[in-house]
């Protein structure tokens, strides 16, 4: 089965690599057209409605963010291919959609199409961008912003206010839920601590990490340890007492 994809980039080098690298690797791939920039590729999305989207971040005028918010509808698979850019990996890891750094992996890009075609034939929704987008507009309070949580089966999106901790073990990280569920994924805890940092949590031992506002006390007694409202009990790591204490006369 083919599935249509488009290639956006400013730079033709990176246009033909990529293009080498799905005729060579992905054959179920069949690439339609491929834009420069924001404007090209705006028409061209409406025009022939591709499925898959391979999209470059940092362009001039128009970045790829910009276009993705200036499109009405978002009815194809978006696959990222970029260089670092801190606070546009943060958001798409946010919302669990794949993304590719130059130079592209071959693995990594198997991987990530085998992915986008997966979510296409299953016709599901596209919430992981829907989600992306959500975040990059700022319409909803940080509380209200949802986290892809990626388990075995599935993408879970949970809102951040809702996530009471989040608590390690080896390669794996525990997420406590307000209302009593527990969500299992399968990346570390160091994974998240980068990603809600700015949605008030803070890791108070190496393997917990809380959001403050559920927070109900801190004990002094046997080294310290904090009590929650749903009266868990969790440790405070020597080296974390200032930076919690920091952190709960700053709330």
């Amino acid at each position: 089965m083919l599935f249509t994809a488009l290639i956006i980039d400013d730079e033709q080098n990176n246009i033909d690599n990529l293009k080498l690298l799905l005729n060579q690797y992905c054959p179920n791939i069949s690439i339609i057209d491929h834009a420069k920039n924001a404007f090209e590729a705006e028409k061209i999305i409406n025009l022939k409605k591709p499925e898959i989207i391979f999209l470059d971040i940092q362009m001039p005028e128009k970045n790829g963010f910009q276009l993705l918010q200036s499109l009405p509808n978002h009815n194809f698979e978006i696959i990222f291919v970029t260089a670092f850019d801190q606070y546009g990996i943060k958001a798409i890891k946010f919302s669990a959609i794949d993304y590719l750094l130059k130079p592209i992996d071959i693995e990594e890009l198997k991987a990530a199409v085998q992915k986008a075609t997966l979510r296409i034939q299953e016709k599901k929704q596209n919430q992981h961008l829907d989600n992306l987008i959500q975040i990059l507009q700022n319409k909803q309070e940080k509380e209200h912003h949802r986290i892809g949580l990626s388990t075995a089966k599935e993408t879970r999106f949970v809102k951040t206010g809702e996530i009471i901790r989040c608590e390690a073990s080896n390669n794996y990280t525990t997420f406590y839920l307000e209302e009593g569920e527990k969500i299992i994924t399968s990346k570390p805890i160091s994974e998240y601590e980068g990603l809600l940092n700015s949605y008030g949590f803070i890791r108070c031992h190496q393997t917990h990490l809380l959001n403050k506002k559920f927070i109900k006390s801190i004990s002094k007694q046997d080294g310290g340890y904090l009590i929650l409202f749903d009266n868990s009990i969790i440790p405070i790591s020597r080296t974390k007492k200032e930076l919690v204490k920091n952190a709960m006369t700053n709330s």
